[in-house]
């Protein structure tokens, strides 16, 4: 029996347009599969992976504390919990307490509920039920009577290297038995140990303190 290539030739062409539909999708899968691959990011190191803001410990009752030149205590900071980040070395902490000590004039405490401290060591954020609380100063040989100070607000930012505490919430500032309200915060000098307040200001000045009950 003798095949006829034209019957031959007719047979492969009707099998390859059957199967057309089939190697077209199969190409375009193929083309689809090569430009998301070239399209996508290459997959991080092992090292990176570990780099995430992720902590890498974290202390119970912690402190950090800060000397100046001559070795004294410049500043302390305490917290419930304090956790550090590895890949930026910030630290957050639960319940921060912060005392500053300026030479020769009342320690000064900061709280809140919640701080971050940056990876510098530069920048404290204090935020929730945020303090400032200076106690009573008497008089010295190079300064004057100081009343209880006490300055609360929402948020407070202390700038430890400038020894300066900063807000642009709105504060309400206590000076012995004087209350002050302002609507746009205010900033505290700790070496000046005083408190300039902006925006709208309202409340009471007591110009004498009155004396300590026996």
């Amino acid at each position: 029996m003798q095949l006829n290539p034209k019957k031959i030739k007719l047979s492969i062409w009707r099998v390859l347009l059957r199967l057309m539909p089939l190697i077209l999708m199969g190409t375009l899968t193929l083309v689809t599969f090569w430009l998301v691959k070239k399209n996508t990011p290459a997959e991080k190191s092992a090292i990176e992976r570990v780099r995430l803001h992720e902590p890498d410990y974290t202390i119970t009752n912690g402190a950090l504390s800060a000397l100046d030149e001559f070795g004294n205590t410049k500043y302390r900071v305490l917290g419930k919990k304090v956790t550090h980040y590895d890949d930026d070395a910030s630290i957050d902490i639960e319940t921060p307490r912060m005392r500053l000590f300026p030479p020769e004039k009342a320690p000064v405490t900061v709280k809140a509920d919640i701080g971050h401290l940056d990876g510098d060591l530069t920048i404290l954020d204090l935020i929730n039920n945020a303090e400032i609380f200076r106690p009573p100063q008497a008089a010295s040989s190079t300064e004057p009577a100081r009343p209880r100070m006490l300055a609360r607000s929402s948020y407070f930012k202390v700038l430890i290297n400038d020894d300066i505490i900063e807000t642009d919430k709105p504060i309400t500032l206590e000076q012995g038995i004087s209350i002050m309200h302002s609507t746009e915060g205010g900033v505290f000098n700790n070496i000046e140990q005083s408190m300039v307040l902006s925006g709208q200001v309202r409340g009471r000045i007591e110009r004498i303190q009155p004396r300590a009950q026996p």
